[in-house]
């Protein structure tokens, strides 16, 4: 078929000096590899990969047609065997190319710190951008002696990467990093011959699945980033704070969260058991993380008595160990840290039922709570001080008491999610085994919340002793059983929040409340000294969720007892803020927009009620994903660009899929992302202005939101056949087949038509989207909405209304952040690959014609934004990243071409009733394969 038009990537910019590190990285693991795969696979093999990447490069570049011609027959040509060694060769040519980024990244920074220059998100930027604007360190610190910083893990039906394959990465993230350091000749060998090791053992793991990923597996993944990085990084990120604020006292306002093991909505598999399983796992890493630094405690501190005069405290400590080994008789360090040990020790035996990897003397005496330890800890700090050690403070004993205050027993605070409606039937069989009320899902609202109140004021249970309730109903009452039983065992902080998805109504929040009660959560009646040991959190989703959500939580608000539970349970209130979904039904600027709204009122709402009862805290939790389409995007200027008062030192959000591996595997990469987030909160809520953008941006913003949704709405909801197009031009039936989440891709009862797409999952819409190098959720919709809005050529209003645009963009955060998201977007889109994907729709009429209007709408995008900023190139603002992507492309191109076909091959042969098994296997196995390149290529996925 003829190639449509080229879309305007970014051109590559001239590569200065400073990134000839980077090339020869890159050069050296393209290398490497080529040598794997000639020894592993053979000359030929190798050969093939080497003439695909020549012919996809000229391909790319557009010098050659007769090149472009030559690379399709080639693809077209290959066997089922010959497409999976393909893949698999430029799959992990991504995955290393990532690998020689991040370290040029860390490279980079530490290049600018050594120079003196501040990058924008490094917290010494932010701390010298406070102080140039009058902000004194009192004033920060008594931000953060309020503040709630939270990233949050969660397990999605994106995550394609395997641990054995990140653990290895890992590795050779490490051996790169060597290389930056003087290495003698022979150095540089065996760092070589190591790098060629590890890469070896790349080529001969499996990249895939062969069974479907479990909850466990999810739990023992997020896990593995805590010994990595989090242990480790975040009280490194609290010491270099502390040391920029000298004299501040600085809280645990820094934390971590997870929904693994815990999320409960749509996903069967989660249930009281893995709640269980997780903190009992998440329990067991964090104190094997300190038995270790205890352990190696001992062995640095080997002070003698007889040289050292420690404190009484410090003699104490050392008296209560049930160590008597002479040797040590002179050691009140080591003496005081073996029974710390086997104190720890019981306690890891207590609360996770495993053993501790070594004894000096028995498990015995467990510490009741964290408190207890971190006050050895401190005695053991005050007596290093009394004489004259407080060199050996800093390097171990410091981080461990700021691990202890920050991980507790419990590591991550583990959020409750599950869907208002699931609620609604536990509460409405527990009414109707009660007699209470027979039909409750048929009340009308006002009544549903008069029942609800007075059952919260009422002392008694709902459940009746011996009656059969459903399987569902007590395993939903189970979990929060087991919440109440966690709470007890690892402490307040090991899970803080219900999360309600789908909450259109008051009720909603008080279901889970009265759950709550039954299980002994919630103590006390509503109204007289009822207090609830969860915050009930509803998540607003959908395009009509934001717009209801401010009268929604103003009418609980109102409710009699409410403001009164809340204050007494802690005075805090977390409203979680949906982007995926939000997207999905109303496209990318007006989901932005009605978040934008939705936090302006609700902060409005909770001043207000902070003048009536002193709270309570309102807190933002941030449903983000790794796409733009999904909230993604650079973290530093999302928050940058919430909207003002709405940070104020307190905010959540998730971290999903690829982005986790991306943000989080490399350790210095870690903290550097955690430092971002640290510092775009202090900016955010201490330099922020106090008012909103002025009222023309409003109105402009509001109908471009107005036209944008429309244009959104037409084109993939009221379209005919747009449905039956995105379900056979993309591999979204392959995605829901691949092995890479315990959660199923669309949600029960989801129908055919556009119904399909509603009831798919947000998160498999866009990857699938990305994988089809369309990311139509990224930027379909806002191009029509800006024509619209600017209206006919050549008039006077229109010239005005452009104007106003363009001041939008040079001075409000919240869309000039908007509109570099979506060049992102639209440049990493590219429409003539997209094209090949069309060729898989059988009606071809139906393939031209949505696709046309495709790429109509794209052809509007890229000239709106172009209109709005000046700038005709993408990423004109951004070179490192075009560089990136012009460097990456030909690279990922030979991916979606072999994925186009091998889909084309999978379901003809799914059509054949004799095809034999093993060739099916084989072709899925490189589709798979080859969803998994491409997404580290593009570095997103859904």
């Amino acid at each position: 078929m003829p190639r449509p038009a080229r879309s305007k990537a970014p051109a590559a910019q001239p590569e200065a000096d400073k990134d000839q590190p980077l090339r020869e990285d890159i050069r050296l693991l393209g290398r490497l590899l080529g040598e794997v795969i000639r020894d592993q696979e053979g000359r030929e093999a190798f050969e093939l990969v080497e003439r695909i990447r020549q012919l996809s490069v000229a391909w790319r570049r557009g010098q050659d047609q007769q090149a472009g011609r030559q690379f399709d027959r080639l693809l077209k040509g290959l066997s089922a065997d010959q497409a999976v060694m393909v893949i698999r060769a430029f799959s992990y040519f991504s995955h290393l190319a990532n690998l020689a980024e991040d370290r040029h990244h860390v490279r980079r920074r530490e290049h600018h710190e050594r120079a003196g220059h501040l990058q924008a998100g490094s917290l010494a930027y932010s701390l010298e951008a406070l102080h140039s604007a009058g902000v004194r360190p009192v004033e920060i610190g008594a931000l953060l002696q309020r503040a709630h910083i939270s990233p949050v893990l969660t397990a999605h039906p994106t995550e394609v990467q395997r641990k054995s394959i990140l653990d290895a990465e890992r590795a050779i993230a490490h051996l790169l990093a060597q290389r930056d350091a003087p290495l003698s000749e022979r150095e540089q060998r065996a760092n070589e011959e190591l790098m060629r090791a590890r890469i070896t053992q790349l080529w001969q793991t499996r990249m895939l699945r062969y069974s479907k990923l479990t909850v466990a597996d999810e739990i023992e993944n997020a896990l593995s980033y805590y010994p990595a990085t989090f242990l480790s990084e975040i009280p490194r990120l609290y010491a270099e704070l502390e040391a920029a604020l000298p004299g501040q006292n600085l809280p645990a306002f820094l934390r971590m969260g997870h929904w693994i093991g815990g999320d409960r909505d749509g996903n069967p598999n989660v249930g009281a058991a893995t709640l269980r399983h997780a903190l009992k796992r998440q329990s067991e890493v964090v104190l094997r993380h300190y038995l270790t630094e205890l352990h190696e405690l001992g062995a640095e501190l080997s002070i003698s008595a007889r040289l050292a005069r420690i404190t009484p405290e410090m003699q104490a400590l050392a008296e209560r160990s049930p160590d008597r080994n002479e040797h040590r008789l002179d050691e009140p360090y080591r003496r005081a840290l073996t029974g710390m040990y086997a104190r720890l020790a019981a306690t890891l035996h207590e609360l996770t039922g495993t053993e501790a990897l070594r004894h000096a003397v028995a498990p015995q005496d467990a510490y009741r709570d964290p408190e207890e330890l971190l006050a050895d800890l401190r005695t053991i700090e005050a007596s290093l001080r009394h004489h004259h050690a407080d060199a050996l403070i800093a390097p171990r004993l410091t981080p461990l008491m700021r691990a202890l205050s920050v991980f507790g027993f419990h590591l991550a605070t583990l959020d409750l999610r599950q869907s208002s409606d699931q609620h609604e039937a536990v509460v409405a069989e527990l009414l109707l085994a009660a007699r209470i009320e027979p039909e409750y899902s048929a009340l009308d609202e006002l009544a549903k919340r008069a029942l609800l109140l007075r059952l919260l004021g009422e002392a008694r249970p709902l459940r009746v002793i011996g009656h059969a309730y459903s399987e569902k109903s007590l395993g939903e009452l189970a979990v929060f059983e087991a919440a109440q039983e966690a709470l007890q065992r690892f402490g307040r902080d090991a899970i803080r929040h219900a999360i309600i998805s789908h909450t259109e109504s008051v009720s909603d929040l008080l279901e889970v409340l009265l759950l709550c009660k039954e299980v002994g959560l919630l103590r006390g009646r509503l109204g007289e000294d009822a207090h609830c040991a969860l915050i009930v959190s509803p998540l607003f989703e959908t395009i009509g969720d934001l717009r209801e959500a401010p009268a929604i939580m103003r009418e609980f608000y109102a409710l009699p007892g409410i403001p009164e539970l809340v204050m007494a349970s802690g005075g805090e209130q977390d409203v979680m803020l949906g982007y995926s979904d939000s997207n999905k039904d109303g496209g990318v600027f007006t989901s932005n927009w009605s978040l934008y709204r939705a936090e302006i009122a609700l902060v409005e709402l909770f001043d207000e009620l902070r003048a009536r009862h002193g709270g309570p805290i309102l807190r933002l939790f941030h449903g983000r994903g790794g796409t733009v389409g999904r909230g993604g995007g650079p973290s530093y200027q999302a928050i940058l660009a919430q909207p003002p008062g709405t940070v104020n030192g307190q905010i959540r959000l998730t971290e999903q899929g690829e982005v986790i591996a991306s943000k989080y595997a490399n350790a210095e990469i870690g903290r550097r992302n955690l430092e971002t987030l640290v510092a775009a909160t202090l900016e955010a809520s201490l330099l922020h202005p106090t008012q909103d953008a002025p009222a023309k941006f409003l109105e402009a913003a509001q109908t471009l939101s107005d036209e944008s949704f429309g244009a959104y709405r037409r084109l993939v909801y009221e379209t005919e056949g747009f449905a039956d197009y995105f379900f056979a031009a993309t591999p979204i039936r392959e995605i829901a087949e691949l092995n890479i989440g315990s959660r199923p891709a669309k949600r029960p009862g989801s129908g055919g038509g556009p119904k399909a797409i509603e009831g798919l999952r947000a998160i498999p819409w866009g990857f699938s989207w990305g994988q089809a190098r369309v990311a139509l959720p990224g930027w379909c919709g806002f191009g029509s909405g800006v024509m619209a809005y600017l209206g006919e050529e050549g008039t006077k209003e229109r010239t005005q209304r452009l104007s106003l645009l363009r001041k939008m963009h040079k001075q409000w955060p919240f869309f000039r952040t908007l509109l570099s998201n979506l060049d992102m977007v639209l440049a990493k889109s590219d429409l003539e690959l997209a094209a090949r994907y069309v060729e898989l729709v059988e009606d071809k009429k139906l393939g031209r014609r949505i696709f046309a209007a495709i790429k109509a709408e794209f052809a509007r995008t890229e000239e709106a934004l172009g209109l709005i900023t000046g700038e005709t190139q993408r990423l004109a603002g951004n070179p490192s990243l075009a560089r990136s992507i012009a460097h990456r492309f030909p690279y990922i191109d030979p991916l979606n071409h072999l994925q186009v076909e091998l889909m084309r091959r999978y379901r003809q042969l799914s059509s054949d009733k004799q095809v034999d098994p093993t060739v099916m296997e084989r072709v899925q196995r490189g589709i798979h394969l080859s969803i998994n390149g491409i997404a580290a290529g593009l570095r997103n996925t859904g």
